[in-house]
């Protein structure tokens, strides 16, 4: 589809080799700097270099950790549970159920709403003359929507709902056009009403809910104006949504955002997230930026159970600089079926892993941390008790990529507070299903680049 007021030449097809190098065995928690402050220690990652693209075009948001946005809707550690929880257990339902269509669009949709308001977000213009509205990232889903006027069931949202009647590009898209065939893919996604636009559903595994008409209509990043995006005017939305207008999806599927941008932003885009009471962090479209000389590349896998899921390569872990060799790379293997894989997913906190590997990670940092332990809490059970201490020793956990590669991880990224005690938490848990998830947590503070238009994802080298 056509993208008026943005123009730009897609330029060169990366060629990757993968170079591992040995990250840190131990690193230091601040525990005092942690409860108080938002300093981050950027992470070990290892070195790939790639030719440098000249610069051409790019997109460039603030992206905020939601409790930034809204201090009226701060949550406290078991509503992040909660939510997590039902973000963990949508996309395991999604993945294992018997009744799973590849026709059915809604199944290939979850949302980082899915657990409220979601984790992260993005202010962009939406419309002619741009209105500001707050939209939830989410690399899991395809379709863009927000709340519009005239609204018969709204939730709140800090901006006012959109009027599409004020935006004079603002077109719906027909039921005839092809745009709402990719929609419903001839399954229960999309349909025709009376007036015969393109009408289409979206349901959350939580009973959470989006409907209305789609739409082209222009986004606005600050000065630069994408036109002809298609998205969701949603006229009835209801569930666990708090704050945000709507969902900007950036998955792999053929309505997302980064789908549309297609050869204008050279099918890349980078993000750095950053931590609940960190400053903003930052996400990037266009290929001269996202894509950096430096960073580790690992390849990208397709499963067509979950089409709009980055899956990546997980061939094992590591505590301390050694590999955990009760934990093989059967551990994560994603199955010509579909089941298992190792997701990358902006949406979930916490990262899961199989049961047994998740069981030799806590055992194998319980032995090399010797940390004080405290009580379980909620789905962690691997906690430590650190209120009386400035700093303590904690062992790094790495992971190992196919090709080689190893991203290693700092103690910021492994424990995190539970409560004001000076309670700290190992930020993993088990998995429900043989499904691992690469949660939010353990992105933050690294620039992570999905390059969909070659099939790579890349860690580093810039930090935020």
């Amino acid at each position: 589809m056509a993208m008026a007021m943005l123009t730009c030449l897609l330029l060169i097809h990366l060629i990757t080799l993968f170079n591992r190098s040995r990250g840190l065995d131990f690193d230091y928690l601040n525990v005092h700097e942690l409860l108080s402050s938002t300093h981050r220690r950027p992470p070990k990652i290892s070195t790939h270099h790639l030719p440098n693209p000249a610069a051409v075009c790019n997109l460039s948001l603030q992206l905020h950790h939601r409790d930034s946005i809204f201090p009226n809707h701060l949550h406290s550690i078991s509503d992040l549970f909660r939510r997590d929880f039902q973000r963990v257990a949508a996309l395991h339902r999604r993945l294992v159920s018997p009744h799973y269509q590849l026709t059915d669009f809604t199944s290939n949709v979850f949302s980082g709403l899915d657990q409220g308001t979601g984790e992260y977000l993005v202010r962009l213009g939406v419309g002619t003359p741009p209105v500001e509205q707050y939209l939830v990232v989410d690399s899991g889903s395809d379709v863009i929507w927000l709340q519009c006027q005239p609204c018969s069931q709204c939730y709140t949202q800090s901006d006012p709902v959109f009027d599409p009647a004020r935006s004079t590009s603002f077109s719906p898209i027909p039921y005839s056009s092809p745009i709402c065939a990719l929609l419903s893919g001839g399954g229960g996604g999309g349909g025709a009403a009376d007036d015969g636009k393109c009408h289409y559903q979206v349901a959350y595994g939580d009973g959470s809910y989006t409907r209305g008409t789609l739409a082209l209509e222009t986004l606005t990043f600050e000065a630069i104006a994408v036109g002809e995006v298609a998205i969701g005017c949603g006229r009835q939305n209801g569930g666990l949504f708090v704050g945000a207008a709507g969902l900007l999806g950036l998955g792999w599927g053929p309505l997302s955002f980064v789908s549309q941008l297609g050869g204008l932003a050279g099918g890349s885009f980078a993000y750095c997230l950053p931590s609940s009471g960190s400053e903003a962090g930052e996400m990037v479209f266009g290929r001269s930026e996202a894509v950096q000389v430096g960073a580790v590349w690992v390849p990208l896998l397709r499963n067509p159970r979950a089409p709009s899921f980055y899956y990546v390569g997980l061939t094992g872990l590591g505590v301390g600089g050694a590999r955990l060799t009760a934990v093989g790379e059967d551990e994560f293997e994603l199955t010509e079926k579909g089941g298992g894989g190792t997701v990358v997913d902006t949406g979930t906190a916490v990262t899961r892993l199989p049961a047994a590997a998740y069981q030799a990670l806590r055992e194998g940092f319980n032995a090399a941390s010797r940390l004080p332990a405290a009580a379980g809490v909620s789905i962690f059970d691997t906690c430590y008790a650190l209120g009386g201490y400035g700093s303590v020793r904690v062992p790094t956990v790495s992971f190992y990529f196919a090709g080689g590669t190893e991203l290693t991880l700092p103690a910021r990224n492994l424990l995190i507070p539970v409560d004001g005690a000076g309670t700290f938490c190992l930020a993993f848990a088990a998995s429900p299903s043989d499904l691992t998830i690469l949660g939010n947590i353990q992105q933050q503070g690294i620039r992570i680049t999905v390059d969909s238009a070659n099939g790579f994802l890349g860690f580093g080298p810039n930090t935020c």
